[in-house]
This record gives C-alpha cells, structure tokens and sequence, in this order.
C-alpha cells in the first residue's frame, strides 16, 4: 500500500492505448493497494473493494463485501457509495486521513465525502473541496467537481457568488473548478435546467475567465459556452461576438472558436 502523504507527484491524463484486460497483474495488485493510477484506463480498473480494504481496514468485512457486490455499478455511483461507507463507517473525522492518500481513488472517495456530509453551507462546502480541486492528479480533480455539484447547482445563485473568487485564484486548477464545476450539460452527471433556461446567470463566472492564459482553464470555459449553445445558440453568439469585439486576446480567440464549434458564428 502507498504511504498517505499530503503531496502527490503530477500525473497527467494521457492516453493509455490499452484496455483494462491489458493491464497486468502486478500493476493492477498495486493499484489495488493504493498506487495512483497514470491513465484513466488505470482509474477505471481499480478494484474498490480490494482497495478499501487496503486503504481503510477498518471498515470492516461487511463493508467491504457491499463494494464488491456493487463491482459492476457505473464508477460514479461507486465511488458515492465508497463515500457513504466510509462516512457510516468510520465518520467525517476520517476525512482528512483520506484525502491525503497516495491513491488517486481513495481522494476521490473524499470528495465525495465532502458532496454528502450533510448541512454545510456553499461555502463551507467548497472550502474542504479546495484542496481536492487543486489536487495534481487529473482524476481527483474530476471527482471534485463532480462530487459537490448537486450541492452547488441547489443553490445556484449562492454558489456562482461564492466561486467568483476562485476565477482569480493563483491555481489554473482552482479556476477551472469555477467553470468546470457548473457547466449546464456537463459529463457523467445531471444537467442543470437553471442554467440551460438562463445561461447568463453565470457570467459572473465566465467573464473573468475570457482571456485566461492556461489552455486548461480555455477549454473549460469553451465546453461551458458549446454546452449553453445546444439551448441557448444565439446567447453564446452574442456572448461571444461581444468578447471578440475589438481587440481580444488570443486566448478570448481560441476560446470563442471552440465555444462556437457546435453551432458556428
């Protein structure tokens, strides 16, 4: 099992250009017992089941037998329920033991802790996620955002306020989380209705990251606008028009380019 440790070397989601069935079974042992995974093929293999126990021993063996029962579950409702037995099992107190592991999956079983602990407010919420979506692991930082956005798109109007200050965080990743966390459509979770009805409502978010230097953040903001244009095409055009009025910055550019993509100018 990897040592726990608050620090964890950049990993990158680079292409694995295998299946799982190709990983070996040495690697997939390690992953098991808690190395980070280096590719999303690598996150998708992981066995919870055998991790947990590697991971949080004290769960129990009952506890364990309900992940395995769940092995063939979509991985997003794995990992809520990883979080719902380690919350049950071992409590909120565990949180932070957790998400200083060396696995990539078992931060991402704190993350949604942080989504399902009950009564926090916006931003109490967002300040345990912070350091999750900062993490260096391309799959944490994922799981982050997908862990609290229920919570977020709740209280909508309340959260855009809130993750206004991260739009100027020193972090590419912190600014990302702003776009990322709320984008109408998303991947691998609900829409958000609010937001396809009225787009605008997170331009709070948006503007100030229009002509943001990393190509990270760009993308980001770019899928959020091409989301909003499957609902709302001739908002993103204006909004877009408006950005490119002038003289915009290269990024406002490439941005505007890949938010128009799906609909065209």
């Amino acid at each position: 099992m990897s040592k726990a440790s608050g620090k964890h070397a950049p990993v990158s989601a680079k292409p694995a250009g295998r299946g799982v069935k190709d990983i070996g079974a040495a690697r997939l042992a390690a992953l098991n017992a808690g190395d980070p995974a280096t590719t999303l093929t690598e996150c998708l293999a992981v066995d919870f089941a055998a991790l947990m126990h590697a991971a949080a021993p004290r769960v129990g063996a009952q506890a364990v037998a309900a992940m395995r029962a769940e092995a063939a579950a979509g991985i997003s409702r794995r990992m809520a329920l990883a979080a719902r037995i380690l919350l049950d099992r071992l409590g909120p107190g565990a949180l932070a033991e957790l998400q200083a592991h060396g696995s990539d999956t078992v931060r991402g079983w704190a993350c949604f802790m942080v989504g399902a602990l009950p009564g926090l407010s916006v931003q109490a919420r967002l300040d345990l996620i912070r350091p999750l979506a900062d993490d260096a692991h391309f799959g944490v930082r994922e799981w982050a955002w997908l862990a609290v956005r229920p919570q977020l798109a709740a209280e909508l109007d309340t959260s855009v306020k809130r993750l206004r200050p991260w739009t100027n965080d020193p972090s590419e990743r912190v600014r990302r989380f702003a776009s990322e966390s709320l984008r109408p459509r998303g991947v691998w979770c609900a829409h958000i209705a609010a937001l396809k009805a009225d787009p605008a409502i997170a331009l709070p978010l948006l503007e100030p990251l229009r002509a943001d230097p990393a190509a990270y953040v760009q993308d980001s903001v770019a899928n959020w606008l091409n989301d909003a244009s499957k609902d709302q095409p001739d908002w993103v055009r204006e909004v877009c028009a408006r950005w490119l009025a002038g003289q915009p910055a290269v990024p406002t550019e490439r941005i505007c380019k890949r938010a128009l993509r799906s609909i065209g100018a």
